[in-house]
């Protein structure tokens, strides 16, 4: 189990952030609470740049700033109590971070790349699709030119792939874990072992190589039964069979006609967990962890949770069914010891921990079903219309391994997306089908934010679908029906005859109302 160490501290060259820590939290951030681990012995908008030279970047926020930031020389100046942040990635969970720094009161600029031309035209976000993400090299050139004081690694692949390694080494503050933290997503052989390892409750398992000793144990076992690709397979490398039949063809698929390449050389054979599932975040600085307010997600492409999984086609936030007597539950058998146990075995996880969490129908307790290495796409949405706290702040002192003087501040509201998908998604569907009226949906109401997963621009200036799941329509409301509504009255204001969505997000979350009612 053991795995290189990787350093998780980077130089912060941001002045004022003792003082901005010890008074903007204590007087602005109402209470919450952290969970130590034990001691352990063993707007900016561009949609073309060249980054180097002549670019000049304009403030978007409402705050006034004493002077505009602007570079000919391939340096940006920022006043010494402000950072500029770099997200990495271009989906829905990217924009929603960008959206959620450009909140942020330290927070000066905030660049993304590649970025996508939905979050270029919000104004949330500089873009930058030049920047090679796969390129450390070209990412920390970028950083150094441009001043960049905090890099936020949205999406899986460049944290499995090492990028966070790279940027902490030339001493770039990032939030995101190192290469070998990420195997905790990388590989859910790796998960499962650790939580072998470290008695965290998950459904047994057995890992498989052989398409004939899996098949053997899938026998043995009965239907239903899951069937896992051991790497990352873009969020569609799990099958949740519910005969026998589908799981051989699940694991022929993996083992035998490699539909999911080095991802499904492995495989994973688990036992079917009957409950509700809900997503459980934490974010962590190595040695402690910090809960966020709880989501729940719809993956199933169809109303009525039928179909195909999909990476989620609409979430809401807080999931009432993660009570304050649950989530200590999850914090204390799940979170807190895999952040001790990762540790123990000498790599220290920074970054946020997505846990996929069933609660089971029997006996009402957490398990682990799996876990991700950063935020979640469609939740993030709906924690980022909530979070009123100073994100950019938080994540530095995730960073810094300084979460233990950190608290949050959540909106009462409560939030729901709904994701508006390319037709025939998760299947195959067609790009560059055009979509109108997309500012006057957002138009609806104050509390309607639409979030761009998949967008472009054609020749034309309109926005075209490039993805799957194009378009996350947000909203808050005072309770599930208000935010429901508010996000559908601005889906119907969309026009785009190609894509589709779920009608009923959002119902457990009713059921589970009507249920503690009556």
């Amino acid at each position: 189990m053991a795995c290189a160490a990787s350093s998780v501290k980077g130089s912060l060259n941001v002045g004022g952030a003792k003082a901005f820590r010890n008074n903007l939290f204590r007087d602005y951030l109402k209470s919450s609470v952290s969970y130590p681990v034990p001691e352990i012995s063993s707007p900016i908008r561009l949609q073309h740049v060249a980054y180097g030279s002549n670019l000049i970047v304009s403030d978007s926020k409402s705050r006034d700033l004493s002077v505009k930031l602007a570079s000919t020389n391939g340096s940006l100046k920022v006043s010494e109590e402000r950072v500029t942040v770099l997200v990495i990635g271009g989906g829905g969970r990217e924009h929603a971070l960008c959206y959620a720094l450009e909140r942020s009161p330290s927070c000066d600029a905030v660049f993304c790349a590649p970025g996508n031309s939905g979050i270029a035209q919000s104004g949330d976000a500089t873009c930058i699709p030049d920047l090679d993400i796969s390129n450390s090299d070209a990412v920390i050139s970028f950083c150094r030119n441009w001043g960049v004081g905090l890099v936020v690694v949205g999406p899986e692949a460049p944290l499995v792939a090492g990028l966070a390694n790279e940027l902490v080494n030339a001493g770039i503050p990032t939030f995101g874990p190192s290469s070998e933290a990420a195997a905790l997503e990388g590989s859910k052989d790796f998960m499962k072992k650790l939580c072998d390892k470290y008695h965290i409750p998950t459904a047994k398992y057995q890992t498989f190589t052989d398409p004939s000793d899996a098949k053997k144990y899938v026998k043995e076992q009965g239907a239903p039964i899951v069937v896992k690709a051991d790497g990352l397979a873009a969020g569609k490398g799990v099958v949740v069979a519910m005969t026998l039949e589908k799981a051989f063809e699940a694991i022929d698929s993996m083992l035998v006609e490699g539909s999911f390449g080095s991802a499904g050389s492995r495989v994973i054979i688990e036992e079917y967990l009957e409950g509700e599932e809900v997503s459980f975040f934490a974010l962590v600085d190595g040695e402690t962890a910090l809960p966020l307010e709880s989501a729940q997600d719809h993956k199933r492409v169809g109303d009525g949770d039928v179909g195909p999984n999909t990476g989620g086609m609409g979430a809401y936030s807080p999931a009432p069914i993660v009570t304050e007597k649950l989530k200590c539950k999850v914090m204390e058998s799940i979170i807190v010891p895999t952040v001790k146990g990762m540790a123990a075995e000498g790599c220290k996880f920074v970054g946020v921990l997505y846990a996929g969490i069933m609660i089971e129908k029997k006996s009402g307790l957490p398990k682990l079903i799996e876990y991700n290495v950063r935020f979640g796409d469609p939740e993030c949405q709906v924690l980022m219309m909530r979070l009123q706290s100073d994100l950019a702040q938080v994540l530095l002192a995730a960073c810094r391994g300084e979460l233990g003087s950190v608290s949050l501040t959540w909106s009462p509201e409560l939030a729901t997306v709904v994701v508006m998908a390319s037709e025939g998604y998760p299947g195959v569907y067609k790009k560059g089908t055009v979509i109108k009226n997309i500012d006057e949906a957002e138009q609806v109401s104050p509390a309607v934010k639409i979030f761009h997963a998949g967008t472009a621009l054609d020749r034309d200036g309109n926005f075209v679908a490039a993805g799957g799941r194009v378009l996350g329509v947000t909203a808050k409301g005072k309770d599930i029906e208000e935010a429901r509504a508010k996000a559908y009255d601005a889906l119907d204001v969309v026009d785009w005859p190609e894509g589709f969505f779920r009608h009923d997000i959002g119902w457990r979350a009713q059921k589970y109302r009507r249920m503690v009612a009556h």
